[in-house]
């Protein structure tokens, strides 16, 4: 085939998607109407108005009592895209007195990552997250005999942590991350992050749906979060993707598939 005839077919496949695009915008645009919305859906500037739209009657974020247990088991094991936070944390344990695990569940990755690495005797592992859930991991810590697993409502109360660590956290938290992170006394010297969804446009919330609860869900803008953390001095020293993570809002295809990213930052 010549060049000429080539690029000719490019250029026609390209007009055909471009001349798709409304329909495949007007398809997405209907499953908002459907009584059974897609895991993603909807397109907002704000978390607030994310959770405005909100089904009437649904639950809104992760606070409830009887949500506190689902998936516990499985939470607590191992995935794939922890090993790049293991990798980190096995080198930098030498150094970490005290760490935050913000988001943290009922201390899920304290009881997952004990089984590879030495923390039940060398770290106090602090956990941050909402007050339903942090009263429910502190019966189970004390069930299981897990003293040096703590469990705080409030940032503040963390004491000053050596290493941050974010897991799934960054798509749910309702402020930005440089707020939570200057409420700790002082900044800690190492942050790892775990996957954070991105995408290279302005950032959108959208709305996650399961089984029993509706959660916004956050997509920030690549450049400008980097541009956040670097205000407060951290360095990047790694940054990893994830995916089989990343995600697109099926009621606005258009916006593209976010990615799925984790970090490790350092203060010099």
């Amino acid at each position: 085939m010549s060049s000429e005839a080539a690029n000719s077919i490019r250029t026609l496949a390209h007009g055909l998607r471009r001349g798709m695009e409304p329909l495949r915008i007007a398809g997405g645009r209907m499953k908002l109407l459907s009584p059974f919305p897609p895991q993603f859906s909807g397109a907002y500037a704000t978390y607030d108005l994310a959770v405005a739209a909100g089904r009437p009657g649904s639950k809104i974020g992760f606070d409830h009592e009887d949500l506190t247990d689902v998936a516990f088991e499985r939470m607590c094991e191992i995935t794939p895209w922890d090993y790049p936070v293991l990798f980190w944390l096995s080198r930098l344990l030498p150094e970490i007195d005290l760490l935050v695990d913000a988001g943290g569940h009922m201390g899920t990755k304290f009881r997952a990552f004990r089984k590879l690495l030495p923390i039940e005797s060398e770290v106090d592992w602090v956990v941050y997250d909402v007050p339903a859930i942090v009263r429910a991991g502190r019966r189970r810590a004390e069930l299981d005999g897990l003293d040096r697993l703590r469990f705080v409502e409030r940032m503040e109360d963390a004491g000053a942590p050596d290493l941050f660590i974010g897991s799934g956290l960054l798509q749910y938290l309702d402020v930005p991350l440089t707020s939570l992170l200057s409420r700790l006394p002082e900044l800690p010297k190492h942050v790892i992050l775990n996957k954070v969804a991105l995408r290279q446009g302005p950032t959108v919330f959208t709305l996650q749906r399961f089984e029993d609860v509706t959660v916004p869900y956050q997509i920030r803008n690549d450049a400008g979060f980097m541009a956040e953390l670097s205000r407060l001095g951290y360095q990047m020293m790694d940054r990893w993707t994830i995916p089989t993570l990343s995600h697109t809002i099926e009621t606005h295809p258009e916006l593209g598939a976010s990615e799925s990213t984790g970090f490790y930052f350092r203060r010099p």
